[in-house]
């Protein structure tokens, strides 16, 4: 029987290893590019999604987003979209209900993409309410890969510059992590519920101390 933790403590994930993707990672740099990755990536049933903006530390200033990272087990696919803008062929993608599309803090990725180009996006899991139906009361990206995997997934390089000219080995690491472990942590709790293995652990709630003021007096 497999022991899943509900939550863990933040201190605890600073002490696990750091996970890294071992798949390959492709670049999307132009329109012709992405035409060929949607076409591997139609042939999927279920994939999983990020996205990355350029942060701006100005007041009043925003960038629109930068990339879309779509990950199966063997490669992800960084679209750049600063570089490609949203062809066409991301866009059906992005609304073919036919294909399972995994991702955390899903309103916000619509949003940033909505920004670029109107689509209606189907096909979606969002893995924040799918881990919270599961038991899991702890809802980042980062403790929930924690909790299944005892792993970390280090989060150095989010702010960083998304629409540089070229992407560094970090940068284009860290995207594959976040699109690539929704989809492991998708497809992991879809086999332990299907095979009835495993075992909630709930934390132990820690009992209420009562103090009583003594009365000098008395």
């Amino acid at each position: 029987m497999i022991q899943i933790k509900t939550s863990v403590d933040k201190k605890a994930i600073t002490l696990m290893p750091n996970v890294s993707f071992q798949g390959r990672i492709v670049v999307v740099l132009s329109e012709s590019e992405c035409d060929k990755a949607v076409a591997y990536l139609n042939t999927q049933k279920v994939v999983g999604l990020d996205t990355e903006t350029r942060p701006s530390f100005a007041k009043g200033k925003t960038y629109k987003v930068s990339l879309i990272q779509i990950s199966t087990e063997e490669i992800c696919f960084l679209f750049r979209l600063n570089y490609i803008g949203f062809p066409d062929s991301l866009t059906h993608f992005l609304e073919n209900g036919q294909i399972l599309k995994i991702g955390l803090s899903l309103r916000d990725d619509f949003n940033a993409m909505h920004k670029r180009t109107d689509f209606a996006p189907q096909g979606f899991v969002e893995l924040q309410k799918y881990m919270k139906e599961f038991g899991v009361t702890d809802m980042s990206l980062q403790k929930i890969y924690a909790l299944l995997f005892g792993e970390k997934i280090s989060k150095n390089q989010r702010l960083t510059n998304w629409e540089a000219d070229v992407l560094s080995d970090k940068q284009k690491q860290y995207a594959s992590i976040d699109a690539w472990a929704c989809l492991r942590i998708y497809r992991y709790v879809e086999e332990r519920k299907k095979a009835q293995d495993y075992e909630l652990i709930y934390p132990v709630p820690v009992p209420l101390v009562r103090t009583i003021e003594l009365n000098e007096e008395s």
